[in-house]
C-alpha cells in the first residue's frame, strides 16, 4: 500500500465536501475520533546467535483505532491514541527463512503527540505531529521451531511522528486520515533462538471519522 493513498483520498472527499462551512477548530475545544489503522512494520532485525544467520520478519494488522485531543491555542494541541489490540505473526527470516511462523504476539502502541494545525479555522485543516509512543508486548504465542520454547520480547519507548488532514462533513463532524511512524525495538530472547534485537519501525495509516466538542 503506497502511504499517500489515504491522503489523496483525503483530499478528494474534502473537495467533495467543499461547499461545507468551516468549523474552527480554537483553543479549548476536544477532539474526538474513530476509525481504522493499518500498522505495517518496517523490519530491520538481528541475527539469532544460537541459529547461524537467522533473522525475523513482523506481518502487518489493521483494527478499530481512536484518539482524543484538546487544542491548548487556536494552532497547538495534545492528542491520545489509542486502539484495540493489533497481532502480528512472527515469521522466519534469513537462515529461518523456511521455518514459516514461529510466534505471534499482540501489542498496544498508545501515542501521546503534540499537534500543530496549519489552517484551525479553514474547512481542509492540515497538521503535523510530534509524541512518544510505548508499546507493549503480551499474548505471546510460540509456534513452529519455538513450539515448546518461551519467547520472550520487551517493551519499547520511542518517538512518534505524524502528519494528517481533518476535513470538515457537518458543523461539528469531519473525516481524517493521517500517517504516523513510529520508533518501535524490541529485545527478543528464547532458549532456542538466543537474544537479538528487532527494530519494528512501524508505518501507521489511519482514516475515520471525528467530532468536535
Amino acid at each position: 500500500m503506497q502511504i499517500t493513498r489515504p491522503l489523496a483520498l483525503a483530499a478528494v472527499l474534502a473537495g467533495t465536501f467543499g461547499a461545507t462551512a468551516a468549523h474552527a477548530v480554537e483553543a479549548g475545544d476536544w477532539l474526538a475520533r474513530v476509525g481504522a489503522s493499518h500498522v505495517s512494520p518496517n523490519v530491520s532485525s538481528g541475527t539469532t546467535p544460537n541459529v547461524a544467520g537467522g533473522e525475523v520478519d513482523v506481518d502487518s494488522d489493521t483494527r478499530i483505532s481512536f484518539t482524543i485531543g484538546y487544542m491548548l491555542t487556536d494552532n497547538i494541541g495534545v492528542e491520545v491514541l489509542g486502539a484495540l489490540p493489533f497481532e502480528h505473526d512472527i515469521v522466519g527470516a534469513g537462515s529461518l527463512a523456511g521455518a514459516g511462523k514461529v510466534a505471534s504476539a499482540r501489542q498496544l502502541p498508545p501515542v501521546v503527540s503534540a499537534l500543530y494545525y496549519f489552517q484551525p479555522t479553514a474547512t481542509v485543516r492540515p497538521y503535523v505531529g510530534l509524541g512518544i509512543n510505548d508499546t507493549r508486548f503480551f499474548d505471546v504465542e510460540e509456534t513452529g521451531v519455538l513450539a515448546g520454547d518461551k519467547l520472550h520480547l520487551s517493551d519499547s519507548w520511542g518517538l512518534a511522528a505524524q502528519v494528517g488532514v481533518d476535513f470538515d462533513v457537518s458543523d461539528d463532524w469531519f473525516a481524517n486520515a493521517s500517517i504516523r511512524y513510529a520508533d518501535i525495538n524490541t529485545d527478543a530472547d528464547s532458549a532456542t533462538t538466543g537474544a537479538f534485537e528487532v527494530e519494528i519501525d512501524p508505518t501507521v495509516i489511519s482514516v475515520g471519522i471525528g467530532r468536535a466538542f
